[in-house]
């Protein structure tokens, strides 16, 4: 009796979907990640461009990272007795909950046109690694390479030297994730480099274990709620890491204390209306009362999460690039 034929092999499931992060990117459930190429959201680009240039460099070529840097055109040429003064330099990180977003994203090109026509700055937008194929300190790792790839690489470059860019002054600014990336950046690298004229902090991307008054009480439709933070968390964060790890709680139970840590001036910007605006407050209340150093807290009222990049023409954001020009001006 011959035996029966081979049953044909079951076909394979489908991938599906284990985390969405606002549609933008899918971890699925063979571990492959999907991910969008633009945001979510549309922003508008002045047809001028707010009189700024524009040029986009790889400034890690082992992981294919860019970056997008700016000019203002009035300041172009090289410094003299009748020319422009020279350019604070502002080195930028995007947000995004350390999982998504570029510097080619127009939110994100918009945010840094503004800041660089009207501070008025030399701006470099730079890219970096993303969870969950890299989780952190991937991205702060990055956040200071970026930095030393600025002082080695960017200060040759013939064209930011076009610039009136000004090497010996330079800021970290980040929003969201980018906040965190400043953070970390400035407190690894500020108290050896005397460049470094200052910090900005926008509604930094901060967490914890235990639930803050603001996000027990942030309405269930915000741009960023719990929920979100916590997804963002479960994909960023090394496996079995706690949500106090200095890494995202900077200031929180584990957080080792930054007194004898040498940092420039920091200013932390929160929305008024954004779920994390009391860790960002008790943050700079611990850097400026229990540690020491130089911080401005300012909170933009009515502000939810992510709005100069969510809309970087608004009011709200017209205070904050305001606010932003007199803390450069000040620490220039």
């Amino acid at each position: 009796m011959s035996p029966p034929p081979p049953s044909a092999p079951e076909p394979e499931a489908e991938p599906y979907v284990v985390e969405d992060c606002r549609g933008v990117l899918q971890l699925m459930s063979d571990g492959t990640v999907r991910r969008a190429a633009d945001p979510p959201f549309a922003v508008e680009i002045p047809a001028d461009e707010c009189g700024v240039e524009w040029k986009d460099v790889t400034w890690e070529p082992a992981h294919g990272l860019n970056v997008r840097l700016y000019r203002p055109r009035r300041h172009l040429g090289a410094a003299s007795d009748d020319a422009p003064p020279r350019l604070p330099v502002l080195a930028y990180f995007h947000g995004g909950g350390f999982c998504f977003g570029s510097g080619t994203w127009l939110n994100i090109h918009a945010s840094c046109l503004r800041l660089a026509a009207e501070l008025p700055a030399v701006v470099l937008s730079f890219d970096y690694r993303l969870a969950p194929e890299h989780r952190i300190p991937a991205a702060q790792d990055d956040g200071a390479k970026a930095l030393s790839w600025l002082a080695s690489t960017a200060a040759t470059d013939p064209w930011l030297a076009s610039s009136s860019a000004d090497f010996s002054r330079i800021f970290l600014a980040g929003d969201s994730a980018g906040g965190n990336i400043a953070h970390h950046v400035a407190a690894a690298v500020c108290g050896g480099d005397a460049r470094i004229r200052g910090a900005v902090l926008v509604a930094p991307a901060m967490f914890g274990e235990a639930r803050t008054r603001a996000e027990l009480e942030v309405p269930p439709g915000a741009f960023l709620t719990v929920e979100i933070c916590e997804r963002y968390m479960r994909l960023a964060l090394p496996e079995g890491c706690s949500w106090d790890d200095p890494l995202i709680n900077p200031a929180g139970p584990l957080a080792p204390p930054l007194g004898a840590v040498p940092m420039a001036p920091m200013l932390v910007v929160a929305g008024g209306a954004d779920l994390l605006r009391d860790r960002n407050r008790e943050y700079a209340r611990r850097m400026k009362e229990e540690w020491g150093k130089d911080v401005e807290y300012v909170e933009v009222a009515g502000a939810g999460h992510g709005f100069f990049q969510l809309d970087p023409w608004s009011e709200q954001a017209d205070q904050l690039v305001s606010t932003v020009r007199r803390f450069v001006v000040d620490h220039m």
